[in-house]
């Protein structure tokens, strides 16, 4: 592990200390650690890769009034400190502002001019969304959305409230809606949005673990009407 990514995970675990179960410090970790096991099948920068997935969610806009620039200005900053070359630095701050599901929502003309000029790190983009979204899915998925649900305060599930399937990034962001239509609203749709080979087939299993829990969950509640 070299110093820069060294002084990272430091820094990460620091700043997130008492974070809400779901963006704490250990889904970094996993997330980090999915990151670097998925670049190994890839062409990309590792380093990239590295500091990107350790500064993800080095501060979820979910948790800060909506802001979603607090996040670019911190890992900008920490990034400063430990002396990242510019590149690299614009590489990881682009990672951070685009690889949310909510951002996926919607494409800008900005970024599709991008990507059609090459400017924008794709592989190491992808490699660190992948590991993300595999976070959210599966046995920790499914442990990390009742998290969050309860945090919030949700439903667990209502009957008559239909899941949203067609949303954009702002009804996204304001949707309350209930902890079950979140599987279908987003983590049921991460296994066909991944971008690499091997994301692609860890979700398999992962996404099949929530359909089986998806199917007892609500033969247990109707069972109990």
């Amino acid at each position: 592990m070299n110093t820069e990514i060294e002084r990272t995970v430091r820094f990460v675990k620091e700043q997130l200390e008492g974070a809400e179960a779901g963006h704490d410090w250990f889904h970094v970790e996993r997330v980090w650690k999915l990151a670097v096991s998925i670049a190994q099948s890839e062409v990309c920068d590792c380093e990239t890769v590295e500091l990107a997935a350790l500064l993800h969610d080095i501060a979820d806009p979910k948790f800060h009034g909506g802001d979603e620039q607090l996040a670019i200005t911190i890992a900008q900053n920490h990034l400063k400190d430990i002396e990242v070359d510019p590149d690299t630095m614009e590489s990881v701050l682009y990672i951070i502002r685009n690889m949310s599901f909510k951002n996926s929502l919607e494409s800008s003309d900005e970024q599709l001019s991008d990507i059609r000029e090459k400017r924008i790190p794709l592989r190491e983009l992808h490699v660190v969304q992948d590991a993300d979204r595999l976070d959210a899915i599966g046995a920790i998925g499914i442990a990390r959305t009742f998290n969050f649900g309860g945090f919030k305060n949700n439903l667990l599930h209502h009957p008559q409230m239909a899941p949203r399937l067609q949303m954009t990034k702002e009804e996204y962001k304001k949707n309350t809606g209930t902890t079950i239509n979140h599987f279908y609203e987003k983590l049921l749709l991460l296994k066909d949005r991944m971008n690499t080979q091997k994301g692609r087939e860890l979700a398999e299993g992962r996404h099949a673990f929530m359909e089986t829990f998806l199917q007892q969950f609500l033969e247990e509640w109707e069972a109990a009407r």
